[in-house]
């Protein structure tokens, strides 16, 4: 499978730019590469529930109260990106009664804390092959106007990432169950 080093080198072949031996050679290209990464990966993965990402974790409480407002803070997994809800529940007795801040869940829920959430995936061996596709569309958009100087292979760099993400996030669609709508408190508060 692909290392980073080959992603990198797929967007830069797309460019029509010399590839690289390591995000560390002493190269525009590699400077560039290394630059542009790990930001792009991350915002990628947490830009939509990518199935491969999605990970469940049972939070402790932390053993300091938040100040005011909230009874507990649960600390955030190391690895986290972005909350998700499972069918407009976050496992938690009110989705609405929550905050995420300073790498906490507020909430005035007890432990343990049920979440599921989108994590760091930093191996690309784990990536989900058009995830793949469209981490290296999205290096060669960022990528294109520092190393070609060419509005065209800008712009043909932002078609293709489009296109990527389109297909990619399609497919991952399809491989997740149909998610709820959540129920408007109006309609709740009649029971």
């Amino acid at each position: 499978m692909a290392s980073e080093v080959d992603l990198c080198n797929l967007a830069l072949q797309r460019l029509g730019a010399k590839s690289i031996t390591s995000l560390t050679d002493d190269s525009t290209n590699a400077r560039e590469c290394n630059r542009a990464y790990a930001h792009a990966r991350d915002s990628e993965l947490r830009s939509h529930p990518w199935s491969f990402a999605r990970k469940r974790a049972e939070l402790a409480a932390s053993s300091t109260a938040p100040a005011f407002e909230y009874a507990n803070a649960f600390p955030l997994p190391s690895d986290f990106l972005r909350l998700m809800s499972n069918n407009g529940r976050l496992g938690m007795t009110n989705q609405d009664d929550l905050q995420i801040e300073g790498g906490n869940v507020l909430t005035n829920d007890s432990a343990p804390l049920p979440i599921t959430y989108i994590a760091q995936i930093t191996d690309p061996e784990a990536f989900d092959q058009l995830f793949a596709d469209l981490l290296v569309a999205r290096l060669a958009r960022d990528l294109a106007e520092k190393i070609t100087q060419s509005n065209s292979k800008i712009e043909a760099a932002q078609i293709l990432y489009k296109e990527a993400r389109a297909e990619a996030r399609r497919i991952n669609a399809f491989e997740r169950p149909p998610q709820l709508a959540p129920t408007d408190p109006w309609i709740t508060a009649r029971y």
